[in-house]
């Protein structure tokens, strides 16, 4: 039985090409952003986004990495090759899955990802500058619910869960202080896993 469209074929066109204009439109401004802040770190933007994956998502596989980061297999893997041959990552296999490889900060990784994000200005980031009138008007950033939604069914749940869990891991892990991002001292977790 063929699934009843809600609207018609009209509609569809017109509902796309909005879409397929306004993300480009907005990604072309974000890839600027982006591709400026991180250029004094000598990393593209798929680096620059590994290393964010890896840091939320500590020990991902490359499949992981790929799907999260909205990447080809191969690509991840290839950036990921190029951040261990500088020392940012380092491969592993586990002993139960030898088919994947996973992937972890080195300390130098993780020291070059908090570099990056103390180097972030807002107001060097067009989104961030488009999206204050916003704030103004009603005392908060666009939820972007809508898109979510639209991703969660183009993705899956999964997708969105670990984005979700990725920005509370970011606000579980930095304070603002002086208008600069610091990373929170964790307590030891002392847990009686493993033991």
């Amino acid at each position: 039985m063929e699934q009843q469209l809600p609207s018609s074929l009209k509609q569809s066109v017109m509902f796309s090409h909005k879409v397929a204009q306004l993300s480009k439109a907005l990604w072309k401004s974000v890839e600027k952003d982006w591709q400026a802040w991180i250029k004094p770190f000598d990393l593209n933007i798929n680096e620059h986004h590994i290393l964010w994956i890896s840091y939320h998502l500590d020990g991902a596989s490359i499949s992981d990495i790929a799907k999260f980061g909205v990447m080809h297999v191969s690509t991840a893997f290839n950036f990921s090759k190029k951040l261990e041959e500088r020392g940012l990552l380092h491969f592993s296999k586990k002993e139960n899955d030898k088919r994947n490889t996973y992937i972890c900060l080195t300390d130098e990784g993780h020291d070059l990802f908090l570099q990056t994000l103390e180097a972030y200005h807002p107001d060097t980031y067009g989104v961030f500058e488009g999206a204050l009138p916003i704030v103004d008007l009603y005392g908060k950033f666009p939820e972007l619910s809508e898109i979510t939604s639209i991703l969660r069914h183009i993705y899956g749940p999964d997708f969105i869960d670990i984005f979700e869990k990725s920005l509370s891991k970011f606000n579980d892990d930095f304070q603002e202080k002086d208008g600069r991002l610091i990373k929170c001292e964790k307590k030891a977790n002392y847990s009686s896993e493993g033991a």
